[in-house]
């Protein structure tokens, strides 16, 4: 017979933890289940994250880790969930060895995955000189040459915002043109505006010097902003029929403000059910996530 829980928090990263540590506060038996691929595994440091600023994003998960197991009802175990589905009053989960866990209520910490641009140069300085979020890396680039690439039609307003961290460049990549409205802000906020397409990011990597345009300038800069399209990190949620919604960067599940699913006993906290990323965001949505779980144990759903 496979182990029970009362609640199973699939992902072990921010939102994951920060959940479980409410359960096991609660003294409830929870169980994490982790493949320890989280999204933010290629930025050597975190920022902005009160009290864990400038630390690296494994030294944090690893303190929570150790933290959450001096709990004597909590459990983590370093393994993919690899389906999801509800039998009766309980939800059951098969692990990636076939092994099956129960739990009266699920938490969903799966996150998302980053589609990165097809662009040469770009994918090997992915959190290093390539970024995503000016509010957790800007800082550090602080007053150097920027430069922000077109993903979508909303990227302008990245290009607005990132102009507050250094000198700017937005790059539109024949997929995003500015409204007279938006072509004033830039023109206000100093932006220069780039409609030749990018074709190489160049430099000694993980340093960027400048990126080749499809005319073959080279335009200076030394850190690029993108925000990449963003997909499921794992079909649990899809399994198990949960409602999504879509944002501008791909779909998230969708979620009540205590993180209830559309699917009664099914929770959802992070990067998969937000279109705001951090990790500050991915641990408030965690706390609520525990605390739902928590309470609809007690009170039904």
């Amino acid at each position: 017979m496979s182990a029970h829980f009362d609640v199973i928090v699939v992902g072990g990263s921010f939102a994951g933890l920060s959940a479980a540590m409410q359960l096991a506060r609660a003294r409830r038996r929870v169980l994490v289940l982790d493949d320890r691929r989280p999204r933010n595994r290629f930025a050597p440091h975190s920022h902005g994250f009160l009290g864990q600023d400038g630390k690296a994003p494994a030294e944090i998960i690893g303190e929570a880790t150790a933290q959450l197991a001096a709990y004597p009802t909590a459990r983590i175990v370093v393994r993919e969930a690899g389906k999801a589905e509800r039998i009766g009053e309980r939800f059951v989960v098969t692990q990636s060895d076939g092994t099956t866990l129960s739990a009266d209520r699920l938490i969903l910490a799966t996150g998302v995955r980053d589609e990165l641009p097809s662009l040469p140069g770009l994918k090997e300085r992915w959190g290093l000189s390539v970024l995503h979020c000016p509010y957790c890396h800007g800082y550090e680039v602080g007053n150097k040459r920027l430069g922000v690439l077109a993903t979508h039609a909303l990227s302008v307003h990245q290009a607005v915002l990132v102009s507050d961290w250094g000198p700017t460049t937005w790059f539109t990549q024949g997929i995003a043109q500015p409204t007279p409205e938006e072509a004033a802000l830039l023109d206000t906020r100093n932006v220069l505006i780039e409609p030749t397409p990018v074709v190489e990011v160049i430099g000694a990597s993980p340093n960027i010097t400048g990126l080749r345009l499809a005319d073959s300038r080279i335009v200076a800069i030394d850190a690029l902003f993108i925000a990449p399209r963003t997909r499921m990190a794992s079909p649990l949620a899809a399994q198990l029929g949960c409602a999504f919604e879509e944002g501008p960067m791909g779909a998230v599940i969708r979620v009540d403000e205590w993180k209830q699913t559309s699917v009664p006993g099914v929770f959802a906290a992070g990067d998969a059910s937000s279109m705001w990323s951090n990790a500050t965001f991915a641990s408030a949505t965690g706390v609520a996530a525990g605390v739902a779980a928590h309470r609809s144990l007690i009170f039904g759903l």
